[in-house]
């Protein structure tokens, strides 16, 4: 990774840690949300038009594959899961269902819980798929490589269709991990019809 977006990454990731203690906060890795905190977060994505809507019985599955939260006092705020699918017998997962409470959006949370998502995962085939720039920029700050859909195997993008993951390129973004990108050839040859 170039060393200037090292820097960068480490000073932001750096002050959201520092940021996120001094208010008291804690970032949690678990596999287990109480059903009522699920219904929050339902509901929640279906109300924000920036995240993808996730049901009670998506976000219970995504469950299995762990979520970070961000916690104080019992309370949760902020949210990331691992979504798995499955593309023949191989596991893609991606990072959905982000969100930070408002009252600490402006100090990199996101990144910190993308962050640890991302190193949990590092040996893993992680995909990222986003509108937002500001997704882009922490993709990219979290060593992650832009990619197209040309570069993916018809299989790949076929499930990503099926899915309801292929979109427009001009309005979406397709990111991968390093471990992705390393084996994006031979895992193009690999999933073939």
């Amino acid at each position: 990774m170039n060393s200037i977006l090292d820097i960068e990454k480490n000073t932001v990731v750096e002050e959201a840690k520092a940021y996120h203690k001094e208010q008291g906060l804690e970032v949690v890795f678990t596999h287990e949300i109480s059903k009522t905190e699920l219904q929050i977060i339902s509901e929640r994505t279906k109300k924000l038009p920036a995240m993808y809507h996730a049901s009670v019985g998506m976000l219970l599955d995504r469950l299995k594959n762990g979520c970070y939260l961000l916690v104080k006092d019992d309370e949760i705020y902020g949210h990331i899961f691992a979504h798995r699918h499955t593309i023949q017998k191989y596991s893609v997962y991606e990072r959905s269902s982000l969100w930070i409470h408002k009252k600490y959006r402006n100090h990199n949370l996101g990144l910190l819980l993308m962050d640890c998502l991302t190193k949990r995962f590092t040996k893993d085939f992680l995909i990222s798929i986003a509108q937002e720039r500001t997704v882009h920029t922490n993709n990219e700050l979290l060593g992650m490589k832009h990619i197209t859909l040309k570069e993916l195997s018809p299989v790949l993008v076929e499930t990503l269709e099926e899915i309801g993951k292929l979109r427009d390129e001009y309005k979406y973004k397709y990111y991968v991990n390093p471990y992705f990108e390393s084996k994006i050839q031979k895992f193009n040859k690999i999933l073939t019809k």
